[in-house]
């Protein structure tokens, strides 16, 4: 056993800064020191913390390094790796990471759903199933009924993590009632929310839990065939995923009579165009049918006439990750994180003006406060928070006297914050809401399908409105005139693309009314941010 291990960060964001590159070079310079053979190193996913450069982990020194160029990679091998000096200079602070390691616990961060992220090979089935990997999937076809594993599901309260947050035990037990010759798993990685990441780092970090959850699922509902749809610029999950499913049919995983069970089951890659209205469900479904990707009229729901008329699951990538370590240590294990109406952990995303920009999985019951200031590390520059908008683009826009509530399923309907996809975008006093406003809606009516008016014509008036105000043109009715679109939009329209407009307008218009009461008849935007424009003078001929 090699007593030195290297690990290096090469999901897509680290690719974008040169992971590859200073792999190749860490490996030619251990070649050049002769010490090939006394370090391992691993390529693995996202390690939770993000820096100008690439994280390289050393162990059992639990060093973690940003590295943004050769030169630095050479310093770490003739150093540290060779001498045993650890090189300050590039050394990551161990209050920026937000991991838990073996000797010591660097936050309250608790990892189900990223337990391998960043530890593992993702692209070895071997060292998956090292950490208990498949050993759920055996356990439901050789100790379970399909009956006992949906109830299993449904005691550990685990619901939807894409933002509505349906019961996943119930959904499986829909489709495992409907009666048909043949039913569909499929799994929505068609992550198409703004500043939203989390489900391509568990991807890029470790694709074999959605596929043994999957398969979990399909012993669970009678299925026997499954699709995963990732959004087609995702090429590291992509990639990962591919070489995932190949290794379990290799392994008897996946195909027919598993394990020799004698349950089969078959799992497909579908590529997604980018379509923003392709992350709603029935969308989904019409795209992997070969048709343009636009929702469905609904009832009738998935779960009875879902993938090409017949019953369907549909769930998300986080919310799959979550199976198999509930399978292993059972319902109440899992629920003893997390809230009672909202058990387990959360993957959030932190973005914006915070200093840690990165993923971390807490329990549900986090505050906005603690994912921004513990865990995010404050703003950038010591700046003043001061809006933040929370569960992604189609989420909630807060003021800094709402980060103390709880996030959690029922956080929406008490306090008006919703948790939504996990995005905690923190914004500081440099931002006008205003802006804020015209930026969000002009990605609605952008990724509109046109299919329905109130969606279509709804998102193009809102965009017009909040285009005048930003230029200094706005009136004090346009306010009413924007909350009366945003319910219509939310009453009328066809699926939840439209339906959900209302959620960051209404919320951003009533949190900082002020703000949008301060571009009327302002001869300059308040936070000197949005272009007025200057009144033309007409010359009058006399």
């Amino acid at each position: 056993m090699k007593p030195i291990l290297v690990l290096v960060s090469v999901d897509s964001n680290s690719v974008l800064l040169g992971a590859k590159q200073f792999v190749n070079y860490l490996r030619e310079a251990l070649e050049k020191y002769n010490l090939k053979d006394s370090v391992d190193v691993l390529e693995t996913g996202s390690m939770g913390v993000y820096t100008q450069g690439v994280v390289m982990a050393v162990f059992p020194d639990d060093v973690y390094y940003s590295v943004r160029s050769v030169a630095d990679v050479e310093k770490i091998v003739s150093e540290h790796l060779l001498k045993g000096r650890p090189v300050l200079s590039l050394e990551i602070p161990k209050e920026r990471l937000k991991l838990v390691v073996e000797k010591e616990k660097v936050t309250e961060e608790v990892r189900i759903v990223l337990r391998n992220v960043g530890v593992i090979d993702p692209r070895s089935i071997d060292q998956y199933i090292a950490r208990d990997g498949y050993f759920a999937l055996h356990k439901v076809l050789f100790e379970m009924k399909p009956e006992q594993v949906i109830q299993t599901i449904k005691e550990s309260g685990l619901r939807g993590r894409g933002g509505a947050g349906f019961p996943t035990g119930l959904k499986w037990e829909f489709t495992a009632k409907a009666q048909a010759d043949q039913k569909y798993v499929v799994c929505n990685a068609d992550e198409g929310e703004p500043g939203t990441f989390k489900d391509r780092l568990i991807m890029e970090g470790d694709p074999h839990s959605v596929i043994e959850a999957m398969i979990i699922c399909g012993y669970a509902v009678g299925a026997s065939k499954g699709y995963i749809y990732i959004r087609g610029e995702y090429y590291g999950s992509v990639e990962n995923i591919q070489k995932a499913i190949k290794d379990a049919y290799e392994y008897g995983f996946l195909g027919k009579n598993i394990l020799g069970s004698g349950f089969s089951f078959d799992l497909t890659v579908r590529l997604g165009a980018g379509a923003y209205v392709c992350g709603e469900e029935t969308a989904l479904l019409e795209s992997i049918e070969g048709k343009s990707g636009r929702p469905r009229l609904k009832p009738p729901y998935p779960p009875t006439n879902g993938l090409f008329g017949k019953p369907t699951v549909i769930n998300n990538v986080e919310t799959f990750a979550n199976v198999p370590q509930i399978i292993l240590n059972g319902a109440n294990w899992f629920k003893q994180f997390g809230t009672q109406g909202s058990p387990g952990t959360k993957v959030f995303s932190l973005v914006g003006n915070v200093v840690r920009r990165g993923i971390v999985e807490v329990p549900m019951g986090v505050t906005v406060r603690e994912l921004i200031y513990r865990f995010g590390g404050g703003l950038v520059g010591g700046k003043q928070l001061y809006m933040v908008q929370t569960g992604g683009t189609a989420g909630t826009f807060i003021g800094v006297d709402k980060i103390d509530v709880p996030l959690h399923y029922e956080s929406f309907r008490d306090h008006g914050v919703s948790i939504g996809s996990g995005v905690i975008l923190a914004m500081d006093e440099d931002v006008c809401p205003v802006d804020v406003a015209l930026n969000t809606m002009e990605f609605f009516e952008h990724e509109s399908c046109g299919k329905c008016t109130p969606c279509r014509e709804g998102t193009r008036l809102a965009v017009e409105i909040l285009r005048r105000m930003s230029k200094g043109q706005g009136k004090k009715e346009d306010i009413d005139t924007l909350k009366q679109i945003a319910i219509t939009t939310q009453e009328a329209s066809l699926c939840g693309l439209g339906q959900s407009i209302n959620v960051p307008l209404i919320s951003i218009l009533d949190n900082f009314r002020d703000e949008f009461l301060a571009h009327i008849g302002a001869t300059s935007c308040p936070r000197g941010v949005c272009k007025f424009e200057k009144p033309t003078k007409v010359k009058v001929k006399v």
